[in-house]
């Protein structure tokens, strides 16, 4: 019985070290030594509430969950001190700064639905604030943290650079980011950092002043991003979010709205199936699967980790009625929206990426006011409510402010 456990946690340490792996640095063979050491890590994920959780955040979480079930401490950090900053990753101009109120009403949902992917009640799982202790920092102890880094170090950062070649501004603030970010490491003492393979830059920052500060080796291992086929995350940023607090059905019929080319890397990312079923499905997809049953098996499996069976397949049920008989679902999200023409509330409400797409799909009929045909001369009023849809998947109750 010893030696099945054994090749069990052997068999979870490798799917850990390589299943929506991206990097792990310095090295997976480091790592997978400490893991298989015995010795307990602390590792921590950190992230602003700068929106809702969406399904992007959920790859990590997942990530996350696999070191807490082999046992290690778990901290999920919210950066409320860190998002008044605003993290300049994959940005070509400067984020807006958020106000502590905002942090607040953003960040007021995420323990619980961060629960539904980690155990959240478990004695080695902490939620902390890093306002906690950046706010306590002094000028002095400003000057001091920040003299362990060069303007050469922080420059070299792929989006600042961008905004150089085209003339566009960067502020001081923004070098502050990473340099407050990796403060939060030392001061957590933490033995892994784990992130979108987007956040790299800022998480090596923490590695290389965990070095300087307490000559601690501290790893960091980030993760795949659920991308478009254009490399685009899906996410708010690209108007094609999922968020965790979206109802059953609306997940579902969101994610058989994603392209063909996302199912594999869904499963892998976003699932329980194992590599073995999903490299089957890749081997099988488009000849012997259909790659429309396929997406709907992925929105099952998504839908119940963040519900339950019996949701995810009333989901299911109801997809198939309105796909097949092109009925209105049952149940509709409703949200608010201050937009007055049709380009602007299709953006605003996540329909289009653009005010360009918007344009294009009013053009191409897709879109409806209840059951009328949308025109680009339609305008709205204060307290207009009606049903929005975009193609035969997509509806919304919208009311306008």
């Amino acid at each position: 019985m010893q030696k099945n456990n054994e090749i069990f946690k052997m068999d979870k340490i490798e799917e850990l070290l390589t299943r929506g792996v991206s990097g792990i640095y310095p090295s997976r063979e480091r790592l997978e030594e400490e893991l298989k050491s015995g010795r307990k890590l602390r590792i921590y994920i950190g992230f602003d509430p700068t929106g809702k959780l969406h399904i992007g955040h959920m790859v990590v979480f997942k990530k996350l969950r696999q070191f807490q079930d082999l046992g290690h401490e778990v901290i999920v950090l919210i950066g409320d001190f860190t998002a008044q900053i605003g993290d300049p990753t994959d940005k070509s101009a400067t984020r807006k700064k958020l106000t502590k109120e905002q942090v607040e009403e953003n960040s007021k949902n995420y323990k619980e639905l961060i629960g539904k992917i980690i155990d959240t009640e478990h004695a080695d799982m902490k939620f902390l604030h890093n306002e906690q202790w950046s706010n306590k920092l002094k000028p002095v102890d400003m000057l001091e943290l920040a003299s362990n880094f060069t303007v050469q170090q922080l420059i070299e950062r792929d989006m600042f650079q961008e905004r150089l070649k085209s003339g566009k501004e960067i502020y001081l603030h923004e070098f502050f980011y990473p340099v407050f970010q990796a403060y939060d490491s030392v001061t957590m003492d933490v033995d892994l950092e784990l992130g979108g393979n987007d956040q790299t830059f800022n998480m090596l920052a923490g590695r290389a002043l965990m070095k300087k500060l307490k000559n601690k080796e501290k790893f960091v291992l980030s993760t795949k991003l659920l991308t478009d086929p254009a490399g685009k995350k899906m996410g708010k940023s690209e108007g094609n979010v999922i968020n965790l607090d979206d109802d059953a059905q609306t997940i579902f019929g969101k994610i058989m709205a994603y392209p063909d080319e996302l199912i594999i890397i869904g499963f892998e990312l976003l699932t329980n199936k194992s590599m073995d079923e999903i490299k089957l499905l890749e081997s099988q997809l488009g000849r012997e699967v259909n790659p429309r049953d396929a997406k709907a098996d992925l929105a099952y499996e998504i839908v119940r980790q963040l519900y339950s069976d019996s949701e995810a397949k009333e989901a299911k049920e109801n997809f198939k009625n309105v796909f097949s008989k092109r009925e209105m679902p049952e149940k509709i999200e409703e949200k608010e929206a201050s937009a007055k023409s049709i380009v602007d509330l299709l953006v605003e409400v996540g329909f289009a990426g653009s005010r360009s797409e918007a344009r294009r799909l009013v053009e191409q009929n897709a879109v409806k006011i209840d059951d009328s045909l949308a025109s680009l001369e339609k305008v709205f009023n204060s307290g207009d409510a009606f049903i929005l849809r975009v193609g035969k998947l997509k509806f919304l109750k919208v009311k306008i402010k």
